[in-house]
């Protein structure tokens, strides 16, 4: 999956966007990236604000029609 730098994304949040948009949770983004989920949580927060959306799935419909 080509990532969307026109958000200056970081390396960590575009991993986490990356399996947002296959529908993970943070649990499980946190268990794939071997961080914890309150890491995850601040990259999503991180997300949302530098893509200008209110939530994840809008985070991820956002980021899959850039590509």
């Amino acid at each position: 999956m080509e990532m969307i730098y026109e958000y200056e994304l970081t390396k960590s949040e575009q991993e986490v966007l990356k399996l947002l948009t296959n529908g993970f949770s943070n649990q499980r983004i946190a268990s794939e990236l071997c961080v914890n989920e309150c890491t995850v949580k601040a990259h999503v927060g991180h997300i949302l604000k530098k893509m200008n959306v209110e939530n994840r799935v809008q985070a991820a419909v956002k980021a899959i029609k850039k590509l």
